[in-house]
């Protein structure tokens, strides 16, 4: 999976999750703009899993979808309010601690601060939670929500998951950069301990922009808005309105030259044509899943020359088709009979 997409068989645990709570699988699908069998496709859309995770919040009016006591929806607002004036991650963690422990539903937090490392053990055992998804969910939240705090990625030296490696399991290094420890006597994650006095760098302002962008920066892999990557992306995803902006009108736009801003991104293990092709498979995942145009109609939207250089790049990036991302009855190219998986 690139880092704008997530497997497929996020939707299947999603839909699960609600049907368990009496929700209608179909039904939700469709409130959320996911097509049928998004469940049996490569890969779907962040956008997608986001928009399908939005739905039950509302209609199960918990945090948690109802996997346990109940969590009333703006939990998580009110918690990274009373979190974001602390001077630093130590600080930050304490709250968490305070938070796990007074409102209501939320899984208690347990911080162990040793020599070298400090270890943050969720306790998910309330939990009625076959698939693993709401504790899953909840480790991805606080890995995610603490670094966004301090401006950059808190790296996990050690994940433990008290539950048997699934058939996903490679999924996991994608998601918190590293492969975990399965069957483990509970859930934890650790980082180093030097990272206690990382200043918090947030304001109430960009606060309100990150808790209008939930749960699209829970799924993504980048890190959080501080990286120059992340900068570069914002900038370059005005391309899919038609225009993509040069090498040199990026660097203008960061105030550095063209030869720093590609030293930087290289830094970061990635490049403007990355940067660009995660945007233009996202664009790509989303609509080929949705059906609602043809091939040709989304390589000319995405600016290929033609069809078959759109179908040559999809390969490319993904070693499948474009037809493998069909839904059942999406709309196949007029001319290729692309929706049988040519």
């Amino acid at each position: 999976m690139s880092s704008s997409t997530l497997p497929g068989d996020m939707v299947r645990r999603l839909v699960s999750v609600g049907e368990r709570q009496g929700l209608d699988g179909a039904s939700l699908l469709r409130r959320a703009g996911v097509p049928a069998d998004a469940a049996r496709l490569p890969g779907v859309a962040i956008s997608q899993a986001a928009e399908l995770t939005r739905e039950l919040w509302l209609l199960t009016g918990d945090e948690l979808f109802g996997l346990g006591p109940p969590i009333p929806l703006g939990s998580f607002r009110f918690m990274m309010r009373s979190m974001i004036h602390v001077p630093d991650l130590r600080a930050a963690l304490q709250r968490l601690t305070e938070a796990g422990e007074v409102l209501t539903g939320m899984p208690g937090v347990r911080v162990m601060a040793g020599e070298t490392l400090v270890e943050v053990e969720l306790d998910v055992s309330e939990l009625d939670d076959p698939d693993h998804l709401g504790a899953e969910m909840f480790a991805t939240v606080i890995h995610r929500m603490l670094g966004w705090l301090v401006g950059r990625r808190i790296a996990l030296l050690d994940l433990r998951l008290p539950w048997p490696a699934p058939p996903y399991a490679a999924d996991y290094e994608i998601v918190f950069g590293r492969h975990p420890v399965f069957d483990a006597a509970r859930l934890s994650l650790a980082f180093d301990r030097r990272m206690l006095s990382a200043p918090l760098v947030r304001d109430e302002e960009q606060l309100d922009d990150y808790l209008t962008d939930q749960p699209n920066v829970w799924f993504a892999t980048r890190d959080y808005g501080s990286s120059t990557a992340d900068r570069v992306r914002k900038i370059l995803a005005r391309g899919l309105s038609g225009h993509w902006p040069a090498p040199d009108d990026i660097a203008a736009r960061l105030s550095v030259s063209t030869q720093h801003l590609r030293r930087l991104l290289r830094a970061e293990h990635t490049s403007i044509g990355r940067l660009k092709q995660d945007i233009l498979l996202e664009a790509a995942v989303a609509s080929l899943s949705r059906g609602e145009e043809s091939v040709e109609e989304l390589a000319r939207r995405l600016g290929f020359s033609e069809a078959s250089a759109f179908r040559r790049a999809f390969r490319r990036w993904t070693g499948r088709p474009p037809g493998a991302y069909r839904p059942a009855g999406g709309r196949e190219s007029a001319s290729t009979g692309e929706g049988a998986g040519r």
